[in-house]
Order: C-alpha cells, then structure tokens, then sequence
C-alpha cells in the first residue's frame, strides 16, 4: 500500500505576499485559490515537477507563521537552481554541504547524492532547504 504526502500546510502571516514569493519568485504552480469568507482562505501551490503541494491560507492552520524549518526541494542540479532562485530574486544561499566539520561552504567534493544544498526562507521566515539528488533509491 502507498502511503503518498500530498500536502504541507505553510504558515503564513500574509497570504497575498505569501503566493506571491512562492508563485513568482520560487516558481510554484497555483492551482487554487479558493476564498470562502474573509475568515477561510485556501491557496494551494505545487513546485514544478512535484507531486506534493503546499498551501496556504487564512483559518487553514493555527501555527505561528514563520515556524517551519527544513522543508526540502530535491533538484538534480544545485547549481542550476541557485542561479534560476537567485535570477528570480530569491535570497538563496550559496551552495553547502555537511562534513566532519559541520556545515560547511561548498559543493560537496563528489557531488553525492544528498550531499549538496542551498537554503532560502520565505517572507515570514519558513525555512526550505534545496537538495541535489541525481538518483533516487526506489
């Protein structure tokens, strides 16, 4: 049996701003926004080529906005997203890896599977991670 993450809600203060940054500069596709009242509001948005979605909204989630931390993009090349994130006006980090030393600045020297990364925050402060993964082991 399948057992399929669909959806992450993401605390947000300001939906507007917060589709916005995730439409425009991260990329996601919106696939609804749906306001019911001015007290529910759902806007759902998929990363491209992802099957799971985030969304966001008013009276979706009680979580104080801005908690998130380490919610991971998987990418095949580090490189090539910094500079479409970056070229979108994304204040994403240079590339880091994790050695015996921590973390440290860098592509990690063989470029292994999960072994790269960039990170980026959104405008209350959710903190995403994006990974380099070439081979999945399915």
């Amino acid at each position: 049996m399948d057992f399929k993450l669909e959806l992450v809600v993401i605390p947000v203060s300001d939906v507007d701003r917060a589709k916005a940054f995730y439409a425009d500069q991260v990329g996601f596709t919106v696939d609804v926004d749906h306001r019911a009242s001015e007290q529910f509001r759902v806007v759902q948005l998929t990363p491209p080529g992802s099957a799971c979605s985030i969304t966001i909204g008013v009276g979706v989630t009680q979580v104080a906005p801005g908690t998130y931390q380490g919610l991971h993009l998987v990418v095949d090349d580090i490189e090539a997203a910094r500079a479409e994130l970056a070229g979108r006006g994304v204040d994403v980090s240079e590339p880091f890896h994790f050695g015996t030393a921590g973390q440290t600045p860098g592509l990690h020297a063989e470029r292994a599977d999960y072994g790269t990364y960039l990170s980026f925050s959104d405008p209350d402060g959710n903190g995403w991670l994006v990974q380099e993964v070439k081979y999945h082991a399915r």
